[in-house]
């Protein structure tokens, strides 16, 4: 990258080796309910914050990757992150929420951008770990605090990181088409294991998580993938590659909805009938649940992205105030395994539990949390196979409860 690497990589080995500022502990008073359990659709954890964000200078910027990896971004984490931070208190002048559209310069320059505007506090979803580790070096230099917001940059120099146990998101999506495979009556499986992109830390996760289930299955036969990707259109033309070679392919684990979608779509095309061959994913997305319902793909790990942005949030106004989080928020510990200062090995973490959301519990969860409205769910039309429209999904939320 040409963003004069050379030189913000010295400045973080400099600024990295100065042990940070111990912040002062808040008071219970201020902040009574504040903790990743009391979190809720509502929202009204946030009010707690106002005292906090009433100590704090400054601004508050959110840099989001991409609209391509995931249709999450745009949905839910821009929204949410906006309403976490405009409950907590502060001004539509006090926080900024961005995104890159896939564009390493970009995030860099809005980063550069923001820090010059007065942020006190990034937020950073980084778009590759080269990419963020370059941003955070930059932040740390000029006394700015970077808290890695779902993926966390290899070799950065963050404060915080905020996710799902990705590993465990991985291990459900595993158990998923495991479970679905003997439910559906898959014979002789030969299982096609697609990947997320190599440059995002959560894809190595997420795959440590199937592959180790995987792994018990001495009956399957498994199909690898190469590097991997995020880029639906992409992913369907490695799936076509590799059915065409074995077309013997009978389950997918598939590492998230949107690179699932396209590859059913192509299947159904080709006259895929339901309970067939089974998909898996994340990100509970509205074609995902539409599949899930109607046959073609087992589940999705649901990620309560309102439980994530609130999390991000609160830990953004704790520091732009220089106010230490409470115990109750910060809840465990990320390892980043190739930092090369000690100190930024082990990175104090709001690790959050994932779910896994099939037919039988959408109702439960995503509908509940208001996440997916049965209006979009039960009335869209269904994909166009074999060149005809195919009725609504009224029928299959019907079959499984949802109103």
């Amino acid at each position: 990258m040409n963003f004069k690497t050379a030189r913000i990589l010295a400045s973080v080995t400099l600024v990295g080796s100065i042990a940070a500022a111990m912040l002062p502990a808040v008071s219970s008073a201020s902040t009574p309910t504040v903790s990743d359990k009391t979190f809720n659709t509502s929202f009204s954890t946030m009010k707690y914050l106002k005292s906090v964000v009433a100590k704090g200078k400054g601004s508050i910027a959110v840099i989001l990757p991409d609209t391509v990896s995931s249709a999450r971004y745009t949905e839910f984490d821009a929204p949410y992150l906006k309403t976490a931070f405009k409950d907590a208190g502060l001004t539509t002048k006090q926080f900024t929420v961005q995104n890159a559209q896939g564009n390493p310069q970009t995030q860099y320059t809005d980063a550069q951008a923001d820090i010059a505007k007065g942020a006190k506090v990034l937020v950073l979803d980084p778009l590759d770990s080269t990419t963020g580790a370059i941003i955070e070096a930059y932040a740390k230099a000029r006394g700015v605090k970077v808290i890695d917001y779902d993926r966390l940059t290899l070799g950065g120099a963050r404060t915080y990181y905020v996710s799902f146990n990705n590993v465990a998101v991985g291990t459900l999506i595993g158990q998923g088409v495991v479970s679905c495979i003997s439910a559906w009556g898959v014979t002789n499986p030969t299982v096609y294991v697609m990947k997320g992109a190599p440059t995002d830390n959560n894809a190595t996760l997420f795959a440590q998580g199937y592959d180790a289930v995987l792994a018990t299955q001495s009956s399957y036969k498994l199909v690898n993938e190469g590097t991997g990707t995020w880029t639906p259109t992409v992913a369907l033309t490695d799936f076509q590659g590799a059915y065409t070679a074995n077309s013997s392919i009978n389950a997918v684990v598939t590492p998230n909805d949107e690179n699932a979608a396209p590859i059913i779509a192509y299947l159904q095309s080709k006259g895929l009938a339901p309970k067939k061959i089974p998909f898996t994913g994340q990100d509970a997305t509205l074609t995902g649940f539409q599949n899930i319902i109607s046959g073609y793909q087992c589940g999705t790990v649901y990620k309560p992205i309102w439980l994530e942005a609130q999390a991000a949030a609160a830990l953004a106004v704790y520091l732009r105030a220089g106010v230490k989080p409470p115990a109750g928020l910060v809840n465990g510990v990320s390892t980043d395994s190739s930092a090369t200062i000690k100190s930024l090995k082990n990175v104090p973490a709001v690790l959050l539990t994932p779910t896994w959301v099939t037919a039988a519990n959408v109702e439960a969860t995503v509908v509940k949390d208001k996440v997916i409205a049965p209006s979009a769910l039960c009335t869209s039309q269904s994909p166009t196979v074999a060149g005809s429209t195919q009725p609504t999904f009224a029928a299959d939320c019907t079959t499984y409860g949802i109103k």
